[in-house]
């Protein structure tokens, strides 16, 4: 099939030879391709959309073969989330709560645990109805309803959210594993110990609890003095060491109590120096070694991981660490609990848990169970998380029977027997858990059916749609001799595209001004049977039925003569500007063309064909027979501004002599006269140009504002000379009054608004372009009641910006030339009574003090409560000396615009931009927050220095967009993106004021727009690979604080 283009030029190739009136049908149906040729299948790789006859590629392929039912539907086969057989249930990550779904399976395959919590008392489920969702409220009751289903259901995953709502978790927050560990291990013993079951009483001792002392033996006098402790895991420092053994070893070494940490002796009545010592006495039966990957950097002030490789046995005798070795001593590895990720804040938590009845070793990853090949605990892949080019060390070999970790944080070892007897490695759920897991497995099984029924829904639908397509699609084409009628190609591709839902067809969108199909919209439409038709509308509905007759004559005699005209463009060109040297006859009236629509009127034709061509491409959107607004001004000819306001560029023809009323402009120089033959070819091309004939007069309007311009101008300059010359040293700002240095020989001074003033002389400067100011307009510096808004010191300082002081003289030169509302002045008061110079200063009218306190807490707040602001962040290495190295800059602000903007500045503050300048010399903003107090005033710079108010931004410095009510978590983590520093190693100050409540908004914090903030790093990440992680939780757990863990 031909190119769309060839398409397009073979519909039209006719109108270059057939007059526009000579058209007939047969041109018709050329123009809108009736009679090209369908294509056959297999001869498109996509459909042409060029050929309203090719029914290829429009999605039926799909449905015309055989079709796999499972293309029918979208829904997941619901068996795939049933449980397999002789595999555990795992559990839902409800976002970071993987650190507890670790600790959960473990727990659950202490079958001891689970055995003494399927014994508790729950007299509510007991007596549950099944009718109903049983809702477990107490720690216990969750812990035993989700052991029960983490047993029997037939789910392959559970949601632990009651569990994890009941302790009172933020599920968005990644926390400290093993203090959850401890904590949640600690409110179990503490609700267990309330049972009147002794078994259950001590459970979590039995388990977990075993006993060491603290053996502290004086230096002078040898007094042996025992502390004996409990412990439930033991804690050991993995810093410096390789193995197990080493870390247990340094655990239970002699320590020596010496200087400031002396010991004191009873016996000696005094500090002794002594050595210390831990001495096990006896073990648990679950032995856990919590492996301290997590450490305090005291540098940094924060949590860093180790990332060290420690080698653990399989099977452990702690025979050698007792005291007194009368119980069993050896112990197996049950389970190993992985943190994957190489920093302390961040990253995920997985489980390796040995199976106790079949001593196969699983692993947990919250939804997803794999057992381990060959009943050996196989870390794999968990070893190569988060390896980097600076943190890559080699893994040291392991003997036989050992297992090395870098990600190991605890390690579960069980008290080996040496018999096992089978039976105690099963454990029942009792009856009245077992029926609510059959509830539970009765609502999944219900789920599964329901689903597999959505999906049968979804085939049989499927199915009689297959049936559908491949009848209607054999109707579809339009056999010649056939009638036929037009229907969009989108909605045929939605109809054959079961994904989407079919909307009625709808033919609006194709329609041209006369309510037909348009020609340039054959592409969008596809030619179809009448029958095929019939059945689509009837079973879809539609609006805007396009039959053989909606082929539109006006379009194509239309478009026949703007094709013409383009091709006979040239040669009217020739002729034209041929005429319009020739002179015009005596007695031959002409008519006016604007000069500049004379040299571009062969280009402005061509854009006006060519917009003819495309009309209806810039308004697909319009009602029939309503036109753009720009094509609307260019028909109607009136005069409009040029895009880039020079007013040189030409839009419609003829338009350059066309004046604002509508009449033909005075400007003579503009235009010229051409004959009639001239203007009538003109205006083939140009059917809606304004006309001028040689006896048209030039606009009277105009002519009459031209004249009364002029004399304005004449009265403006008048007016303006006289205001000079009576205001000389107000306009040339020459000998002004101010208040820092008062003058002698006057008491009173008169106050007008700055922008009186600055109106003002741009009118003498231009008064033939400026309009004449008639009113002072003082009463913008009043308060509602009247009163003034400013005081002495604040006209001093930021307020001066707003006021202009003016000579008594010149205040009666200014009453009597401008309107006045009220008069402001203010007067210098001596203190007769006293010699000592004492001078105040008095405003008329008189300070309203509660608009003014209104006035400041106003500018106050606007300060606080600001959106899309500038602060800048300076790098710092000490608090004296700037960063004078920084890194890249990054494009954080989103516009060099907003390093151009003023930085406000506070007495006492000391700008580093201007650090060689004046002491007293400050830099002011506009609304600058003042006092009202009569305090001393700083001397300030030397007038006549202007000095620039723009802010320089130095090296090292960035500029963020911030909000007020965002908080300072947020703007660290914005600093991390900019400055590549982590939040917990950012220290942030502002005027020596440290910025550390994470939780509060900048506002609160005095953070105002245009601040500059300086960031101190602490050492830098040496492995930048942990920046990944800082990514996803940007900042330290908050702990337990607020939770069920600690009895909230």
């Amino acid at each position: 099939m031909a190119p769309r283009l060839q398409l397009e030029k073979a519909a039209w190739k006719w109108a270059e030879t057939v007059k526009p009136e000579d058209i007939t049908h047969e041109h018709i149906e050329l123009a809108y391709r009736i009679a090209v040729s369908a294509c056959k299948r297999g001869a498109c790789r996509r459909n042409c959309k060029g050929n309203p006859n090719c029914l290829v590629g429009i999605g039926e392929q799909s449905w015309l073969g055989e079709i796999d039912e499972n293309a029918f539907h979208n829904i997941d086969d619901p068996n795939s989330e049933r449980r397999d057989k002789n595999t555990f249930v795992g559990l839902t990550n409800l976002g970071a709560t993987c650190y507890v779904n670790t600790f959960l399976q473990v727990w659950f395959h202490n079958l001891e645990l689970r055995r003494a919590l399927y014994q508790f008392q729950n007299s509510r489920a007991e007596g549950h109805n099944t009718d109903l969702d049983y809702e477990p409220r107490t720690i216990c009751e969750h812990l035993q309803y989700l052991f029960a289903l983490l047993q029997n259901s037939n789910r392959r995953y559970i949601d632990p959210s009651g569990l994890v709502k009941a302790l009172g978790l933020d599920t968005g927050q990644q926390q400290d594993a093993q203090e959850f560990s401890k904590l949640f291990l600690s409110l179990l013993e503490d609700t267990l110990s309330k049972q009147k079951d002794p078994n259950l009483q001590n459970v979590i001792q039995q388990q977990f609890c075993g006993q060491f002392s603290y053996f502290t033996v004086c230096n002078k006098c040898g007094r042996e003095s025992p502390l004996p402790s409990r412990f439930y895991e033991l804690e050991l420092n993995i810093q410096g060491h390789k193995n197990l053994t080493e870390c247990v070893t340094e655990f239970l070494k002699e320590e020596k109590l010496d200087g400031d940490n002396r010991y004191y002796c009873e016996s000696c009545q005094s500090k002794q120096n002594a050595t210390r010592r831990i001495k096990l006495q006896s073990l648990p039966r679950t032995l856990n070694f919590q492996l301290m990957r997590f450490v305090f950097d005291r540098q940094s002030g924060h949590k860093k991981k180790l990332n060290t490789f420690i080698s653990f046995p399989e099977v452990l005798d702690m025979g050698p660490f007792l005291v007194g070795k009368e119980e069993n001593c050896t112990y197996e590895l049950s389970a190993v609990l992985i943190h994957r990720g190489v920093s302390a804040y961040s990253g995920h938590y997985i489980a390796h848990v040995r199976d106790a009845h079949t001593n196969d070793w699983y692993k947990f990853n919250d939804e997803e169970i794999e057992k381990m090949e060959g009943k050996k605990l196989q870390l794999g892949i968990e070893e190569d998380i988060a390896e980097t080019a600076k943190s890559q060390t080699r893994k040291p070999k392991c003997s036989k029977g050992y297992h090395c970790s870098r990600n190991a944080y605890m390690l579960v070892y069980k008290q080996q027997t040496e018999e096992i007897d089978q039976t105690e490695t099963i454990v029942e759920v009792p009856v009245f858990l077992q029926k609510l897991v059959d509830q539970d497995n009765k609502k999944f099984e219900e789920w599964c059916n329901e689903m597999a029924d959505m999906r049968k829904q979804s085939v049989d639908k499927g199915k009689a749609k297959h049936e559908e397509v491949k009848e209607l699609y054999e109707l579809l084409p339009a056999e010649d001799g056939q009638s036929y009628e037009f229907v969009p190609l989108e909605w045929l591709k939605k109809w054959l595209d079961d994904s989407t839902a079919i909307k009625e067809i709808d033919n609006s969108q194709f329609l041209c001004s006369h309510g037909k199909l348009h020609p340039d919209k054959i592409g969008d439409v596809k030619r179809i049977s009448s029958k095929a038709a019939d059945l689509l509308f009837s079973r879809y509905g539609g609006v805007s039925r396009l039959g053989q007759s909606s082929l539109c004559r006006d379009c194509v005699t239309q478009r026949c003569r703007v094709i013409r005209l383009k091709n006979q463009l040239n040669e009217d060109y020739r002729e034209v500007m041929n005429l319009v040297k020739a002179s015009l006859k005596s007695d031959e009236s002409g008519f006016w063309i604007g000069k500049a629509s004379l040299r571009s009127w062969r280009q402005l034709a061509l854009d006006q064909l060519e917009e003819d061509e495309e009309e209806t491409k810039h308004n697909n959107s319009k009602v029939n027979g309503e036109k753009s607004s720009s094509a609307g001004a260019k028909a109607d000819g009136v005069k409009g501004e040029s895009e880039d306001g020079d007013g040189e560029e030409m839009k419609n023809f003829n338009e350059d002599i066309l004046c604002y009323h509508g009449g033909l402009s005075i400007l003579e120089n503009d235009r010229r006269l051409v004959s009639a033959e001239v203007w009538h070819k003109l205006r083939m091309y140009f059917p809606k140009a304004p006309e001028f004939p040689h006896s048209r007069e030039a606009c009277q309007q105009c002519m009459r504002l031209e004249r009364e311009g002029k004399e304005n101008e004449a009265l403006n300059r008048m007016m303006a000379n006289e205001q000079k010359s009576s205001l000389l040293n107000l306009f040339q700002e020459k000998n002004r009054p101010t208040l820092q240095k008062w003058p002698q020989d006057s008491d009173v001074l008169y106050i007008v608004p700055h922008y009186f003033v600055d109106e003002w002389r741009k009118f003498i400067r231009r008064p033939a372009k400026s309009n004449p100011v008639s009113n002072v307009g003082n009463s913008i510096l009043l308060c509602p009641h009247g009163g003034f808004m400013f005081t002495y010191d604040s006209m001093l300082q930021g307020d001066a910006q707003h006021i202009a002081l003016l000579w008594p003289a010149e205040w009666e030169v200014i009453s009597k030339m401008f309107l006045v509302d009220q008069a402001i002045s203010i007067c210098r008061i001596h203190d007769k009574t006293q010699d000592n110079g004492n001078v105040q200063y008095q405003t008329h009218p008189d300070l309203c003090r509660e608009c003014r306190e209104g006035f400041i807490f106003q500018q106050q707040r606007d300060m606080r409560e600001y959106a899309q602001a500038t602060v800048y962040v300076r790098k710092v290495i000490d608090k004296k000396r700037m960063i004078k190295e920084s890194a890249p800059e990054f494009s954080v602000s989103g516009s060099d615009v907003e390093d151009e903007r003023e930085e406000p500045k506070f007495d006492g503050e000391k700008d580093p931009d201007f650090s060689q300048s004046e002491i007293g010399a400050k830099r002011q903003k506009l609304n600058e927050t003042v006092s009202l107090s009569t305090a001393p005033v700083t001397t300030a710079s030397k007038s006549g220095i202007r000095r620039s108010t723009r802010h320089r931004k130095l090296r090292g410095e960035k500029a963020l967009i911030v909000s007020a009510n965002q908080t300072l978590k947020e703007l660290k983590i914005q600093i991390m993106h900019a400055f590549s520093v982590a939040p917990f190693d950012q220290n942030l100050s502002i005027d020596g004021r440290c910025l550390t409540d994470d939780s509060a908004t900048l506002g609160s914090l005095g953070v105002i727009p245009e601040s500059i903030i300086c960031l101190k790093a602490d050492e830098p990440i040496a492995d930048y690979a942990a920046m990944d992680d800082v990514y996803q939780v940007c900042m330290p757990e908050e702990g337990f604080k607020g939770t069920g863990l600690l009895g909230h």
